[in-house]
């Protein structure tokens, strides 16, 4: 009868979940998401690989690769990554950078105004690229309340 027939009756639903969970755990980027708490399932979302398919392996991946680079900064925290074999090559973004639309991470910079020499409140995103073309100075550089550096000299750095 078509007016009692349920769903399950006609499909066996174990051969799909199978297929999904095979499709889905069979990459190497691809993992169960850790759902401790809402911080943990943040910070998972939150991580980067360099591993995987078109990436790099354990065993092949040099010091060079793993240390920290100029273009890291304000992209990826240098201080988040796993200790062992995983080291430097598993990390986590920063807390205010983000993914653009063309897949390439951005960092907020604060603009400074050539004239007058002060930090103004307009918020630049750059990637790595475009921050090459400019003079960018520490995030930790002491302002004045009207946005005026209050050392003498301030560590900048420029490609």
């Amino acid at each position: 009868d078509t007016n009692t027939i349920t769903p399950q009756q006609l499909i066996n639903i174990r051969p799909v979940i199978a297929s999904i969970k095979e499709f889905f755990g069979s990459s190497q980027l691809s993992q169960f998401m850790d759902q401790t708490n809402p911080l943990a399932e943040l910070t998972n979302k939150r991580r980067l690989s360099a591993l995987g398919p078109g990436g790099l392996t354990r065993e092949r991946a040099g010091m060079e690769v793993r240390d920290v680079h100029y273009s890291h900064y304000g992209r990826m925290c240098p201080i988040e990554t796993p200790e062992g074999p995983n080291i430097g090559l598993i990390n986590s973004l920063s807390s205010f950078a983000k993914v653009n639309r063309f897949g390439f991470i951005e960092t907020p910079y604060r603009r400074v105004d050539p004239e007058t020499g002060k930090v103004t409140p307009r918020i630049d995103y750059l990637t790595a690229d475009e921050e090459d073309n400019y003079v960018v100075a520490q995030a930790n550089a002491k302002l004045s309340d009207d946005g005026s550096f209050l050392d003498d000299s301030i560590v900048l750095r420029f490609r």
